[in-house]
Formats: C-alpha cells, structure tokens, sequence
C-alpha cells in the first residue's frame, strides 16, 4: 500500500503555512501526491491527512546497477524500501531523522545528484546509489542568520543582557514532533527563500563568520529544528567555522537536543572545535518524554532521553575543563509537573551541581495553542524547587525576562 495526502477544506485555516515551508514537486496537486508527508508534518491546524491508497501501475529504476520495478508515485525512499533498504531513525546507514527534506541526512545519488530520499517522487528510468561517491559535499538547509542578546541554553548566564552577545544560525529538520515547538517555521522547512538557502558546511562557516565581524562578537552559535541531525555536515562546519575563526576568543557553540549525542559523536564534536554546548533534557520519566517531544515509538523516546542524559554526564566528566555546558529544562504545568522538575534537579546535582540550568517556559505555540502561558510565579517557584535542591546556577526563562541565577 501507498499514500497520498488529502486537505480537509473544513480544517484548513488557509494560513499557506505548509505552502510556504515545503518545497512540493507537484506543488500540492493532490491527483499527483505521492505521499511524502512532508506537509502533513508541517501544517500547525493539522487540516492535511494521510490516506492509504493501493498503487497498480509499475515503472523500472535502477538501483545500485541492477534493474527493478517499483510502482508509480511513490517517494524514492518508499521505492527503496520495498527493495530491502533499510532506513533508520537513529543514524545507522541511511537514516531518516526529519522526514521533510531539511536536513540532508536521506540523501541518495539519483541521476548524478545528491536529493533528499524521504521528499523526491520516484519516476521511470531513475538511476539510484544508495552511497554517494566518497568526496560528495554535504548540503543542509539553513537560515536565520542574525546576532542575539541573550543566546540559548549553551550561552553563559553572565554574558546575557549585555547586547549582542554572539551570532547563530539555524538548521532545518528535526527527529522530534513537539507539537508546541518554538521554532516550527525553521524544523519543518524544506522550500528555500531569501533567509534560508541550501549551503555547504564551508558557505554557512563563511557567511556567519562575516557576521560575527559585522556584530564584533566571539561567540558563534548553531541550533535548529535539530543540529546533529547531520553529522558529517555538522562536523565539516565546526572544522571550517574553527579555521576561519583560529583566534582565541572565538567560541563555538552548539545547542541541541541531545538525542544522538554518543560518546564517539561528542569526541568528534570537540576535536572538529566546539567549546560550548546546550542540552535540552526534556524529561526524566519516558511517559513525559513523550508528551513533551510528541513521539510515538516509546522505544525510540526511551533511546532518546537516555542518550541525551548519558551526553551530558560523559561531557561533563571528560571535558569539564574544555566545554562549558548547559542544560535546558521545559516547564508548563500541562506538559510536566513541579516533582517530576524535581527529580530532575536531583539527578543533575549527581552529575554536576555546579553546571547552568536554564528552565525555559514552553508556550502555546503551532499545535498546542490551547496551553496556558506559563505565570512569572510559577516560574519563580520553580527555581526555588530547583535551588532547594542545591543547584548553583539557575535560570528561568519569563515573559518579563530572566529570573536568576
């Protein structure tokens, strides 16, 4: 079985949200959708549906050098796994982490050029290779480059509200669903325009380079959707960030989720030049984990959150003196309760109590419109819990601004 994606016109806000952030190759034509779900994913009124349909007519590719017959109006990666091939969440041979083309972790050689498997319609005579050469420049959509004031969770408490204080860059795609993600515009983008554009790890180093010197800052950060989605593009980022910026005072800094940070990825990370580092640890039961990141697969959140914590232990013990690291915590009394915050605290006073905490107020964004926004004084009681405690540094994000540390 096959899908295809339906509107529901009754949904349907005609806010062009999903329009504006895929990049469609049959620009929503629902007589041609091939079922990429891309802007299903994308749509914050979930107005667009999947819907199972049966394929009958076959069209011939070649795959690796060998002949096959797939049916018509599929995605390349559903041809390929029909074939036998295998795509992962977690990066493990052709992972597919974000499933609307952003972040290049899919991508095959198809008729001599690297696309994004989990977005491209199959069509007759395709010419696929599941591995690209091995000299193939990485490429991944990113945007947003600007200074900020106050920087992210990796950001040292004491730098912030004294101006800009460094200059970032966001990265497309993301493995988790939050449906009240802050940055939706930037994690389900797949469609390029005058802010966003589809660089190589060596165009984005220059580009937020020449920022940094415009805003005379030290400080270099990359965010998403999620970062390390893309290893080898990341990694190649850092090393050409860090050759472009050789003084001492550059900082490079990255924040992200945590949830693919293994130990070998993390060695890679700090060698390729990264100093700084912030870890979003959503939860620390599963159930929670999973209201929060809004995956479904409790095997693959369990994966996750466990990843995200072990990183920031492992960091803290073998690069204590080499990366400054922070931990983001979300808070909204829908999403997770006062005690299980708590717990939290506890567990990362084992692991470091001197280590920044940055608790961020999770807000009604794209589909969680209806949660409150969270009150200064449940803010304020949460870092009263949190320094109870006995955490050294807390902050706690506000709609008035930071309580803390």
């Amino acid at each position: 079985m096959s899908w295809i994606v339906k509107k529901e016109e009754n949904i349907c806000q005609r806010c062009f949200w999903c329009e504006n952030l895929i990049n469609c190759p049959i620009n929503f034509a629902e007589s041609e959708c091939f079922g990429c779900g891309a802007c299903v994913l994308a749509c914050p009124y979930e107005a667009r549906k999947i819907v199972e349909v049966k394929r009958e007519k076959k069209i011939e590719i070649t795959v690796d050098g060998e002949k096959f017959e797939v049916f018509e109006k599929i995605t390349v990666r559903k041809a390929l796994e029909t074939l036998g091939y295998k795509f992962r969440k977690i990066p493990n041979g052709i992972s597919i982490p974000c499933e609307v083309g952003g972040c290049g972790c899919c991508g095959v050689e198809i008729n001599g050029q690297i696309r994004p498997s989990c977005v491209t319609p199959i069509k007759a005579g395709m010419k696929i290779k599941t591995e690209p050469i091995e000299d193939f420049i990485p490429r991944r959509l990113v945007g947003g480059f600007m200074p900020h004031p106050v920087g992210g969770v990796g950001t040292p408490w004491y730098l912030k509200g004294e101006g800009y204080i460094e200059v970032a860059l966001f990265t497309a795609g993301c493995n988790f669903r939050c449906p009240q993600c802050q940055n939706w515009t930037t994690t389900y983008r797949s469609r390029e325009d005058i802010e966003h554009k589809v660089l190589t790890p060596k165009e984005a180093a220059e580009r937020i380079t020449q920022i940094r010197r415009k805003y005379k800052v030290d400080r270099m950060a990359i965010s998403g959707g999620e970062c390390t989605l893309n290893r080898r593009w990341l990694i190649e980022y850092l090393r050409e960030l860090k050759r472009l910026n050789p003084d001492r005072e550059a900082r490079l800094h990255v924040d992200t989720n945590g949830s693919l940070l293994t130990e070998d990825y993390i060695d890679e990370l700090i060698d390729a030049g990264m100093t700084d580092i912030g870890i979003d640890l959503k939860s620390l039961k599963t159930e929670t984990f999973m209201i929060i990141t809004g995956l479904q697969d409790r095997k693959l959140a369990e994966i996750y959150k466990e990843t995200a914590w072990h990183a920031v232990k492992y960091i803290v013990d073998k690069y204590r003196d080499r990366v400054f690291v922070g931990i983001g915590i979300p808070y909204n009394r829908k999403l997770i309760y006062a005690e299980e915050i708590e717990m939290m605290g506890k567990e990362i006073y084992k692991i470091a109590p001197e280590i920044q905490v940055c608790v961020l107020d999770y807000r009604p964004e794209f589909r969680r419109r209806d949660i409150p926004y969270p009150e200064y004084w449940e803010m304020k009681e949460i870092y009263r819990i949190l320094k109870n405690v006995g955490l050294k540094i807390v902050i706690c994000q506000t709609r008035y601004g930071y309580i803390g540390p």
